[in-house]
Formats: C-alpha cells, sequence, structure tokens
C-alpha cells in the first residue's frame, strides 16, 4: 500500500512539473514606420497562453524612459489572449529602436520584444532640404 501512495505522488509530482504556461506572441517586433512627431505612439504586442498552466507576466520593462510598456494584471488562462501595451514618447524627433523584456512563469520566462521606427518633424526642413535650396538659390 505504501509503495502505490508512493507511487501516485512521484506521478502527480512528475505530471504537475511538466504543465507550464507558454507565451506565444504575434509578432515579436513592430514597426511604426514613419510616424510624425507628437502623433499617437502607443502600440499593442498581443499574444495567446499556449501551454495549459496560468500564465504570470511579473514584469515588463524597457531599455528607456522614452518608452512605457503595460503589463495585464490579471494571470492568462490556457488558451486565453492577453496584450502588452507599449507607449513611446512621439515627442523626441528620432529613429526608433527600444527593446521591452517580458518577464513570465512561462516556458521561456524571458523574451525581448523590439519596437522600431522614425519620428519626423514635417515643420522643420531637414539639413538637405536646406542645402538643396542654397545650391538652387546661387
Amino acid at each position: 500500500m505504501k509503495q502505490l501512495i508512493t507511487m501516485l505522488c512521484i506521478g502527480l509530482l512528475s505530471f504537475s512539473m511538466n504543465a507550464q504556461a507558454k507565451i506565444e506572441f504575434k509578432s515579436d517586433t513592430i514597426d511604426y514606420g514613419t510616424i510624425e512627431k507628437g502623433s499617437n505612439g502607443v502600440r499593442v504586442f498581443e499574444f495567446t497562453n499556449t501551454g495549459d498552466e496560468p500564465l504570470i507576466i511579473s514584469q515588463v520593462k524597457s531599455s528607456c524612459g522614452c518608452t512605457i510598456p503595460k503589463k495585464p494584471k490579471d494571470p492568462i488562462l490556457p488558451g486565453k489572449t492577453g496584450e502588452i501595451e507599449v507607449k513611446y514618447d512621439t515627442n523626441r524627433v528620432n529613429p526608433i529602436r527600444k527593446t521591452i523584456t517580458v518577464i513570465s512563469n512561462a516556458e521561456t520566462p524571458t523574451v525581448a520584444l523590439k519596437i522600431k521606427g522614425l519620428v519626423v518633424d514635417s515643420s522643420k526642413e531637414s539639413v538637405l532640404e536646406k542645402k538643396d535650396k542654397s545650391i538652387v538659390q546661387q
């Protein structure tokens, strides 16, 4: 009888150790393209928990203060989808190349997401446009 109980406990433990959350993103990169200064900088990474345990995202952090990620508050049940919202400060006129790190209880506990693009200010002339105008005027 003790052997039977021991075998059942070992079986249950090994089964529970194999059960795990899995996070699968639709895409690991969001391309803003070329956007205007001051435009909407909010984008969303969509994901699914393809595992068999609830997915708990414990932390989402950005490589810079100009990007603010927002994680789901509640666990994502198996088969369900969730979102990580990312807000980039589009008042910064520059190329966008940022990394968002997601930490969870998933089989792969750390995932790196990327955003890229270019923020432009069309109300200002570029250095090349100024140079072209000065050449034409000569």
